[in-house]
C-alpha cells in the first residue's frame, strides 16, 4: 500500500514490515527514510520523518533490488519470450536480424527493462557491446546498440542501473588483437556512472563443455581438446595480450571462459598484474575451475559470474563430453561459496529465463542445501557480491544509510527455507526511491 502527504523530511518511507538490508551484520529494520533516491534514515529515525510517499509493507519483505551480473538485456528485449532454454514457448526460436532500425533498437531495451522491473530486478551487467559486432546477424550487440543505450540513458529513460561491457570480437566467437588494441583506442561515452557505468572489456576465450568447444587439459572422448578463440601467428599471446592491455588500462576484464585450460591462461595473466584499481576481473561461467584455481583467483581478488540454471539445463548434455567424474567436478558452485572467492550468481538471459528465482532453486540444487544461511549467501550473491563485481559496493548492493534505494518487496522471507525461490510473489520494484513496478 503507497500513501501521500504533505512534508519535507523526506521523500519515501518504507515500513511496516522486515527490510533485510544485506549490510556485513545481517541487520533487519523495520522502516526506511530515503531522500533523493538515496536512504537517509532506519528504523525509529525513519518513522520520525515526515515524507511525501508511505509505503506500508504490510508484513512483506524488502530486501536489495536484484543485480543480475551477467545479462544480455538488450537480445532479451528483442527475443522476448523467447529464450534458449525454455519450455514455453515452444517450435520457435527468432533467427536473423532482430533489431535492425534505431527504433528497434529502443524498443527492445524499454521491453527488457520493463520485463527486469516485474522481476525485482534493479542492476544488471549487458556483457558484451561493441564494434565486433556491428555486423552481427541479431543486430543486438554493435554499436549502434550501445548508442540507443546511451541515448535512453541521456533521456533519464532507464528504470534498471547498467554495467556494460565493450565487445571487440564477435559475441561467442572471434577476435584479434589488432581489433582489440583498436577498440581500447576508441573512446567510452560520458555517462553518470550509477546508471550507464562502461568500466570494461568481455573477450572471448573459449566455448562450452557440451559442444566439446571449452578449452580443457584432459582431451574430450574424440581426441579433441577445444581451443582458444582469439586468432593470429599465436593465439595464445594474442590472449594474454588482450587481457595484459585491458587490464593495464585500468578497465575491468571479464573472460568467458569454462575450460580448465582456458581459465589457467587468464589467471596466470592476472596473477603477473597489479591488482585491479576499481572493478574486480572476472572469469564468466568457469564451468570446469579447478579448486587450485577457485583458490588463486580468490587470492588475487577476482572471481566467477556463474549460471546454475545454464548447468541444470546442460547437465545431461554436457555429460556425453565430460564423462561421469569429470561431470560431478563441473559447476563448483559448492567450493566458489565455501572458498569465499568473489561469486555472482546470474541468468545470462535470454539464454536462460531471467527470473532469478528459478536461479536460485537451481543453485540450492547444486549445492544439495536448503537453510536459511545457504539462502542469504545466494541472494548475497545476487546483490552485495554483485555490487562489488561493478565496482559499486560503496553506493548500491545493500540498504544501508546513504547508499541508493533500489528495493525489491517480496511476498515473504526468502531467507526462510522449505519453500521454492520461484513461489515467491513480486509485490513491488523500488529503483533510485521511485516505484518502477507494483503487482496489480
Amino acid at each position: 500500500m503507497s500513501t501521500t502527504a504533505s512534508g519535507d523530511d523526506a521523500d519515501l518511507i518504507i515500513r511496516g514490515g522486515h527490510i533485510r538490508t544485506f549490510d556485513p551484520h545481517g541487520s533487519i529494520r523495520s522502516a526506511l527514510a530515503v531522500r533523493d533516491g538515496v536512504i537517509i534514515a532506519t528504523d525509529q529515525d525513519a518513522e520520525a520523518l515526515a515524507a511525501r510517499e508511505t509505503i506500508e509493507l504490510d508484513g512483506r519483505t524488502a530486501l536489495p533490488g536484484i543485480n543480475d551480473a551477467h545479462l544480455h538485456a538488450a537480445w532479451l528485449g528483442a527475443r522476448w519470450p523467447h529464450l534458449f532454454f525454455s519450455d514455453s514457448p515452444t517450435g520457435h526460436h527468432p533467427t536473423g536480424r532482430l533489431a535492425t532500425t534505431a527504433a528497434d533498437r529502443r524498443a527492445a531495451l524499454l521491453h527488457s527493462w520493463s520485463l527486469l522491473a516485474e522481476l525485482g530486478i534493479t542492476s544488471y551487467t549487458e556483457p558484451g557491446i561493441g564494434p565486433g559486432e556491428d555486423d552481427g546477424e541479431t543486430g543486438c550487440f554493435g554499436t549502434d546498440m550501445l548508442d540507443a543505450y546511451v541515448d535512453l540513458h541521456r533521456q533519464g529513460a532507464q528504470t534498471s542501473r547498467v554495467t556494460m561491457l565493450r565487445l571487440f570480437g564477435t559475441i561467442d566467437g572471434e577476435s584479434t588483437l589488432a581489433d582489440f588494441e583498436a577498440g581500447l583506442r576508441t573512446p567510452t561515452p560520458e555517462t553518470d556512472h550509477r546508471w550507464l557505468a562502461i568500466p570494461g572489456v568481455k573477450i572471448f576465450a573459449d566455448g562450452i563443455p557440451p559442444m566439446a568447444t571449452a578449452w580443457v587439459q584432459e582431451p574430450y572422448p574424440d581426441g579433441s581438446t577445444g581451443h582458444l578463440l582469439t586468432r593470429g601467428a599465436d593465439p595464445v599471446e594474442s590472449f594474454r595480450s588482450m587481457v595484459s592491455l585491458a587490464a593495464s588500462a585500468g578497465l575491468q576484464v571479464a573472460v568467458h571462459a569454462t575450460g580448465d585450460r582456458s581459465i589457467e591462461e587468464f589467471l596466470r595473466v592476472l596473477e603477473s598484474l597489479p591488482p585491479a584499481a576499481t572493478a574486480p576481473h572476472y572469469v564468466v561461467h568457469g564451468d570446469l575451475a579447478t579448486p587450485d584455481q577457485i583458490r588463486r583467483l580468490r587470492a588475487i581478488g577476482a572471481g566467477f559470474a556463474v549460471q546454475p540454471l545454464i548447468a541444470a539445463h546442460t547437465q545431461e548434455w554436457a555429460g556425453a563430453q565430460l564423462g561421469a567424474e569429470r561431470l560431478a567436478a563441473a559447476w563448483p558452485l559448492e567450493e566458489m561459496v565455501s572458498s569465499g572467492v568473489l561469486t555472482t550468481i546470474t541468468s545470462d538471459a535470454p539464454i536462460a529465463t531471467p527470473d532469478w528465482r528459478l536461479g536460485l532453486d537451481a543453485a540450492l540444487a547444486l549445492l544439495g542445501a536448503d537453510d536459511a544461511e545457504t539462502r542469504t549467501a545466494l541472494l548475497t550473491r545476487m546483490t552485495t557480491d554483485a555490487a562489488r563485481q561493478d565496482g559499486a559496493a560503496d553506493w548500491k548492493g545493500s540498504l544501508d544509510v546513504g547508499k541508493v534505494a533500489d528495493v525489491v518487496v517480496l511476498d515473504e522471507d526468502p531467507v526462510e527455507p522449505g519453500r521454492p525461490f520461484a513461489a515467491l510473489g513480486i509485490a513491488r520494484t523500488i529503483v533510485d526511491g521511485r516505484t518502477v513496478f507494483t503487482r496489480p
